[in-house]
C-alpha cells in the first residue's frame, strides 16, 4: 500500500485506489493513514467524525464506515487474498490501526528526509542539507488532506504538518544563502513573505538575499513594509534581530557577505543577541 497525505489523500493497494468518496470515511483513514500500526482509540475517531456531540448510532456507524473500509481493500488486494483486509485495517482492544510498514506514507518519508537534512546542518555538510530538504519539500503536492473534511482530530495534525514545512523551507532558505544562491531565491521569497506578511524569519530571509543580489534599497524597503505593518496591525516593533539587520545594511556590514555569515546559523539570528 502508497498513502499520500501531503496533499489530496490517496492511497492505493495494486494500482487500485481504496479512498472512498464520502467525506466521514475519508476522515478515518486520513487519520489511521498518519499513524500506521498504532491504535487509533474508538472515541478518537468519533470525535474526529462527530465533535463533542455524538448521534447514538455513532458506534454503529463507525463500525459500518470501517467495513466500507475493508470491503475496498478487499477489492483492492483480490480474491486470493480471503481476510487479508482485516489483517491490513484491523481491529484492537478498544480501537482500530492500519498495519502498514511506516515508509508506504508519505508523512514519514518526508519526516526521515528532514531529520536527514537537519543532521546535514549539523554536520557542516550543506550542500548535502539542501538536497535533503528539498527532498522532503518535493513529496508535498499541495496542502495536507486538502481534499479531506478536518475535524477537531484531524485539523491538529494538519497544523502541525503544514508548520513542520513552513520550518523545513526557512531552513532550506538558510542553507541556500550560505551556498550563495540568494538571487536564486528571490522570486520564490517574494512569494512566501507576500503569503505570510508579519513572518520576520522569512522577511530577514528575502532582505538578505536582495542585499546580496546587489539591491540594498529593495531590502530596506521590505523591511519598512513589514514594520508599517506591524505597528498597525499589532501595535509593535519588528523584532530585536530584525532592527539590527536593517541597521547592518544601512551600515554595509561585512557579516552580511556570503563568507561573512555564520556557517550553521540561521539568518533570522545572524544579529542575535
Amino acid at each position: 500500500m502508497q498513502i499520500q497525505v501531503l496533499g489530496p489523500l490517496s492511497a492505493e493497494v495494486n494500482g487500485g485506489s481504496i479512498v472512498p468518496t464520502a467525506g466521514k470515511p475519508r476522515q478515518i483513514l486520513a487519520l489511521l493513514a498518519l499513524y500506521p500500526g498504532r491504535v487509533m482509540p474508538v472515541p478518537t475517531l468519533m470525535e474526529e467524525v462527530w465533535g463533542t456531540e455524538l448521534p447514538q448510532s455513532a458506534l454503529t456507524t463507525l463500525q459500518t464506515y470501517i467495513l466500507q473500509l475493508r470491503r475496498r481493500l478487499g477489492t483492492a488486494m483480490g480474491p486470493g487474498n480471503p481476510g487479508a483486509a482485516k489483517e491490513v485495517l484491523a481491529t484492537r482492544h478498544g480501537g482500530y490501526l492500519l498495519q502498514v510498514p511506516a515508509p508506504s506514507v508519505d508523512v514519514h518519508e518526508y519526516e526521515r528526509l528532514v531529520a536527514e537534512g537537519q543532521s546535514a546542518i549539523e554536520a557542516g555538510d550543506d550542500p548535502l542539507a539542501a538536497a535533503r530538504l528539498r527532498q522532503a519539500l518535493a513529496l508535498w503536492k499541495g496542502p495536507a488532506l486538502v481534499d479531506v473534511r478536518v475535524g477537531p482530530i484531524l485539523e491538529i495534525d494538519v497544523m502541525r504538518l503544514e508548520e513542520s514545512r513552513l520550518v523545513t523551507v526557512e531552513r532550506r532558505i538558510d542553507v541556500d544563502l550560505r551556498l550563495g544562491r540568494h538571487t536564486e531565491l528571490l522570486a520564490e521569497l517574494t512569494e512566501l513573505i507576500a503569503r505570510h506578511p508579519q513572518h520576520e524569519g522569512l522577511h530577514s530571509q528575502a532582505m538578505v538575499a536582495l542585499y546580496r543580489s546587489g539591491r540594498q534599497a529593495t531590502a530596506l524597503d521590505v523591511y519598512r513594509r513589514l514594520r508599517t505593518r506591524l505597528i498597525e496591525d499589532l501595535g509593535v516593533e519588528p523584532s530585536p534581530q530584525l532592527q539590527r539587520l536593517h541597521q547592518a545594511m544601512l551600515a554595509v556590514d561585512p557579516t552580511l557577505d556570503v563568507l561573512g555569515g555564520a556557517r550553521r546559523g540561521s539568518t533570522f539570528d545572524l544579529y542575535a543577541a
